[in-house]
């Protein structure tokens, strides 16, 4: 019985991949590999335990670390595939060129996700050198503090090599930005194969982490130039304010932030979806969900069942996680993952 429901979860895995490739492309990227559960079965045997120990410890410390990694591994997968070409460093990069990390968008990406990745990689060169790449760290270390802070755990299909090239106009240009219409994201996501009801529970992830006050201040402050003080009408008044009230020396200090979901900001559940259905959405984005009617089912049926919520996620971060992948001779298995081999 064991071995089938282990055949089952890894065809299922297999036609993931199979459906997350772009048009016209293998899964694999042509580059000779697979991805596979237990690709590190004999390379790298301990290789969940010892990336689930890692990361555990790290949120017990700093318990921003998770949701800092989830965001971490989206400005990742969502620009050239998931191949941690967003850990690259400017000192791997020629003097004029940045990295993906380096962009403006990406500026923000908080230390403590970046480090969890380094501590997990600097724990598996000492138990498997050589083996285990960044990317496929970043992916199971996503998963499992998903699932720390109360997630979904699903399973994770492994082998992904390393990017051997990283540039922030790359970023800039494919990350989705906070003020984009719902037209503009809903075929952003499509350009990439993901659905409106992807998109809707990959949103979900706001459950959990902060945004910056300058993300949000011409939404409480002057909406559409509408004058000083003019609110977003979809936003619940009360809420409005309480953010006026946080938020207002974000001038002087662009570090100010509040919370994504101010009623279970450390927890992750569906709280996000019932939040947009009171106004409590923070970002424009999240507030869109709402009001377009595209997009509103969805956020209607995961604010009333959190159980439907969390399988919807699992899928689209399973769907995700999978999106242009690097294998074979595409990519590299990274020393550091900061820093390409050839530096």
């Amino acid at each position: 019985m064991k071995q089938a429901q282990e055949l089952l979860r890894r065809f299922f895995l297999l036609l993931l991949l199979s459906l997350a490739a772009p048009p016209g492309e293998a899964a694999g990227g042509g580059g000779g590999g697979f991805l596979s559960p237990n690709y590190y079965h004999r390379s790298c045997p301990g290789v969940e335990k010892i990336v689930s120990d890692t990361v555990t410890s790290k949120q017990i410390a700093n318990p921003t670390t998770a949701a800092g990694t989830l965001r971490l591994f989206f400005h990742d997968c969502f620009v050239t595939g998931c191949d941690a070409s967003v850990l690259i460093s400017k000192s791997s990069m020629l003097p004029s060129s940045l990295p993906e990390r380096d962009s403006e968008i990406n500026l923000s990406l908080p230390g403590d996700a970046f480090d969890a990745v380094v501590r997990a990689k600097a724990a598996l060169e000492l138990q498997c050198p050589g083996q285990v790449s960044c990317a496929d760290i970043l992916t199971l270390a996503t998963r499992d503090l998903v699932s720390m802070l109360g997630g979904p755990y699903y399973a994770v299909a492994l082998g992904r090599k390393d990017s051997l090239f990283s540039h922030a106009s790359d970023a800039d240009s494919f990350l989705p930005r906070t003020n984009m219409s719902a037209s503009q994201l809903i075929h952003l996501f499509g350009t990439r194969g993901f659905s409106i009801q992807d998109m809707v529970a990959l949103a979900g992830a706001h459950t959990v982490g902060f945004s910056h006050c300058k993300e949000f201040a011409g939404r409480i402050y002057n909406y559409q130039n509408k004058g000083w003080g003019v609110v977003d009408p979809q936003l619940d008044m009360r809420f409005a304010k309480a953010l006026q009230r946080a938020c207002a020396n974000y001038l002087k200090d662009p570090t100010l932030s509040t919370f994504n979901d101010v009623m279970t900001p450390g927890r992750f559940d569906n709280i996000y979806y019932q939040n947009l259905q009171r106004g409590f959405g923070l970002l424009a984005s999240d507030s869109m969900l709402m009001s377009d009617a595209r997009t509103r089912p969805f956020v209607s049926r995961y604010a009333s069942n959190q159980t439907v919520f969390f399988e919807d996620f699992a899928k689209a971060m399973q769907k995700i996680s999978l999106y242009r992948v690097k294998t074979g001779q595409q990519g590299e298995v990274r020393r550091r993952c900061d820093s390409f081999n050839n530096i």
